[in-house]
């Protein structure tokens, strides 16, 4: 993924642990828990990680709408996304799961056909696993054909803990 050179960072507290957000002058470009999350972009650390910038009206908004979904109080996210990073196939994906309603799940095949690539599943599961926005782009509502909960950037133990927070998982079902 190449994000764009003027991106901004910076860590909220969650009850799943610390999130690193990061956006643009054009919206957030970035979600991920900072402890154990897979593929973290490199910019996150190191000598050439992106700025922390607390001040950026997106990151602000964002941090506020996060506590407000935590709390229970939001059930959609009203924010500018950049989406840059990715391929034109993977904006696809990624587009396709913002119109999955919160108390939802679909699956990866559902995806698959809804953004007319029948046969691609497992492209389009490699896709929602690079979902670099992560909870706002919401990648936890994707469920394996059966129903089982599979693949999670961010651990199988968030993703059963945000479909239960937006009530797509009753606690008898684990």
């Amino acid at each position: 993924m190449k994000f764009d050179t003027s991106t901004v960072q910076t860590t909220v507290p969650s009850p799943l642990g610390p999130i690193v957000i990061a956006a643009t002058d054009r919206g957030l470009a970035g979600l991920w828990f900072a402890e154990n999350q897979r593929y973290l972009p490199p910019e996150l650390t190191g000598t050439a990680a992106w700025p922390e910038d607390v001040n950026h009206p997106v990151l602000q908004q964002a941090s506020e709408q996060l506590g407000e979904y935590f709390a229970g109080r939001r059930s959609q996210f009203e924010l500018p996304l950049d989406l840059g990073c990715g391929t034109a196939f993977q904006q696809s994906v990624w587009q396709a799961l913002l119109d999955i309603p919160q108390g939802e799940v679909t699956s990866y095949g559902e995806i698959s056909r809804r953004i007319g690539k029948p046969a691609a599943v497992r492209a389009v599961g490699g896709a929602i696993g690079r979902n670099p926005v992560s909870i706002i782009v919401p990648c936890h509502r994707v469920t394996g054909s059966s129903g089982a909960l599979t693949g999670y950037a961010g651990g199988l133990d968030r993703k059963t803990a945000l479909l239960r927070l937006e009530g797509a998982l009753a606690e008898s079902l684990l």
